[in-house]
């Protein structure tokens, strides 16, 4: 099953190592084994596997392997530095492909001894822009089935909606039980769940992180750590408000959002804002990663109320304005007023199964399902 990423990886594999990070069960491991055919003489070493391990430990993989695919090798005792001395001790003309989650994000954050050596990628769900190529289908096909399903691949790809939900109930409850353990002290996992679950429900809202800390009796200190460790697993991802003073709009309620639409509870207006947000966000990387310029995902509030549900940003300017809307065709009054404050973004409201994409008073009216499949991943 060929992904948006392949061709791209394909490609950097050939002058540096690439790192390749997304959230659990996305197909990163189906990405790589599939990049393996690619150069015939490959090895694919896990880990989380005892006798691949072994052979991590001692180093005593196959010079002549072509390609070298190493997972989870982030759960390894400091394998930052480890991995720079196999990055510039490998066999010449040896491909290496690294592949992981959680603390292998860290690598923006930290990746120093690293700095030169690797191109990054981060792998998304399934958007409208990627099932429309893969399936042959219409863009409100996809974008019915997504909403459903979610863009996982095992419960997008089931022959049942039964089994999708078997999955997700099995996946939730695994990422809870053993990634957030990886994280944080056995006595905090039931704090952690249900603070999850109340994030469930507050999808698309701004978040008061003083507010939660109360009602489940903790600080907001510890809250902030949940959080942040949350978004280390790829469970949720935080949407910033836009602030020309960056340090300012970090100090705003950010609004959270799934990366699996289908762990939302709410009505399909907040479903559908989930999975917009999810699709932009895989836009902005997808940019971010293959142009090494700075694109940026934010929302826009005032305190008079004023809002527009997400605005993408290059290079510190706006670019674009989306509001999201289950039927309303009618020009959103925020985005009318933020349309003629930054007249240099494109003011779009997108609006699900709309009947007839018109422009009024310069704001394109467009169906949700069209828009989305013209991004770029």
């Amino acid at each position: 099953m060929k992904r948006y990423l392949d061709e791209l990886v394909l490609k950097d594999l050939n002058t540096k190592m690439v790192v390749l990070t997304g959230p659990r069960q996305v197909g990163k491991t189906t990405l790589a084994r599939q990049l393996m055919h690619e150069f015939g003489n490959a090895q694919y070493l896990n880990w989380d596997v005892l006798p691949d391990r072994g052979i991590l430990q001692r180093q005593s993989w196959n010079p002549r392997a072509k390609l070298l695919v190493m997972d989870e090798i982030h759960k390894m005792p400091s394998w930052k530095s480890w991995l720079k001395g196999v990055v510039d001790g490998r066999s010449p003309g040896q491909a290496l492909l690294v592949t992981g989650s959680a603390r292998m994000e860290t690598f923006r954050q930290g990746g120093d001894s690293l700095a030169g050596r690797y191109f990054a990628f981060r792998l998304h769900p399934f958007s409208v822009h990627e099932w429309c190529e893969l399936r042959q289908v219409e863009p409100a096909d996809a974008l019915e089935h997504l909403l459903e399903r979610g863009g996982f691949p095992e419960p997008c790809l089931a022959d049942r909606l039964v089994d999708a939900d078997r999955w997700r109930t099995q996946y939730f409850n695994d990422l809870i039980r053993e990634d957030v353990l990886e994280f944080s002290r056995l006595h905090e996992i039931k704090t952690m769940h249900l603070f999850v679950e109340l994030l469930r429900e507050r999808v698309g809202s701004p978040l008061s992180v003083a507010s939660m800390a109360r009602d489940l009796a903790v600080s907001p200190a510890t809250l902030k750590r949940y959080l942040d460790i949350l978004q280390a697993l790829f469970i949720v991802f935080t949407v910033q408000p836009w602030h020309r003073n960056i340090a300012r709009a970090i100090l705003q309620s950010p609004k959270v959002y799934f990366f699996d639409t289908g762990l939302v509870r709410g009505d399909q207006g907040v479903r559908l804002e989930n999975a917009v947000a999810g699709m932009l966000l895989k836009h902005v990387h997808f940019m971010q990663d293959s142009t090494g310029k700075m694109f940026g995902l934010h929302y826009i509030r005032t305190k008079d109320g004023a809002e527009v549900d997400f605005a993408l940003s290059e290079e510190g300017k706006l670019t674009r304005l989306v509001e999201c809307k289950l039927g309303d065709s009618k020009p959103h009054r925020g985005l009318s007023r933020f349309a003629g404050e930054f007249p240099d973004a494109e003011a779009v409201q997108i609006v699900y199964r709309l009947r007839q994409e018109e422009f009024r008073n310069g704001i394109r009216i467009a169906d949700a399902a069209d828009w989305l499949a013209g991004l770029s991943a």
